[in-house]
């Protein structure tokens, strides 16, 4: 059974009116690939925003340099006007799941989750409420994480995001996994928490249901942002937006 939505920002956080993440002329290469393109893309608290673009398109390049995983050779990657690094305690503001496999497999998803607690400093009561909110059972929560299917792992990891109530959610590719019922609930999730005040950045190869959910759509290609706005924009320029995604990223599809 899924669970319900339920309210996760603290009220506090309503007050967030400033611009969450900011991509000024970032770029990235390797091994002489220019994989991220002068990429400049702001994205509002209080929204979601849809990240699309194919395979090898960069999109996890940015999201990792945003995260400070990888350092840029160009350009900047902020969240509330800072470096990911610089954030005193980056896990209260900023919630990721960009690798469903980062969790030791041999570790519960309890104890993973509780160890996320600790380095957080956060109360141990939180496990539970994450669990319940994306649908992992105690007993799911008991067993090793090897044995997960990959959709667990993904709410698994969707749990330890939403563990310090954050107010960015940067998520790469979450829907992976999860079946249409599971998509349509993380879609309802996403849109209660930007509700609230909360700004999701969300890669994915899912348009059509991003299309559904989003506020933005940023579509990346070879590295550069090649078309971003509201959905209805996007349709009066473009027409169809899944006939105008394909048009632009014909043939650019790379092995992840």
């Amino acid at each position: 059974m899924l669970p319900a939505v339920g309210s996760m920002c603290r009220t506090g956080r309503l007050g967030w009116t400033m611009t969450m993440i900011n991509f000024d002329q970032l770029c990235k290469s390797y091994g002489g690939r220019r994989v991220v393109d002068e990429l400049t893309l702001s994205v509002s608290a209080g929204t979601v925003t849809g990240f699309l673009g194919p395979n090898g398109a960069g999109k996890s390049t940015a999201l990792r340099i945003l995260l400070g995983m990888s350092a840029p050779d160009a350009g900047t990657a902020t969240v509330a006007d800072r470096r990911y690094q610089s954030l005193g305690s980056p896990g209260l503001l900023v919630g990721a799941l960009l690798d469903a496999d980062a969790f030791h497999p041999g570790r519960t998803g309890r104890e993973s989750l509780r160890l996320s607690c600790l380095t957080m400093g956060l109360p141990m009561r939180r496990v539970d409420e994450v669990l319940d909110l994306v649908g992992l059972t105690r007993a799911e929560s008991r067993r090793r994480v090897r044995s997960y299917s990959l959709g667990m792992r993904q709410r698994l990891g969707l749990a330890n995001a939403l563990l310090g109530d954050p107010a960015v959610l940067i998520l790469d590719e979450p829907a992976n996994g999860l079946d249409p019922q599971g998509q349509r609930w993380l879609g309802e999730l996403l849109r209660e928490r930007a509700g609230q005040g909360c700004t999701v950045l969300l890669s994915s190869h899912q348009l059509a249901e991003v299309e559904r959910i989003a506020d933005r759509l940023a579509i990346i290609a070879d590295g550069r942002l090649v078309a971003h706005g509201r959905p209805a924009e996007l349709r009066a320029s473009h027409g169809d937006i899944t006939d105008f995604y394909f048009a632009v990223t014909s043939g650019l599809d790379r092995a992840a």
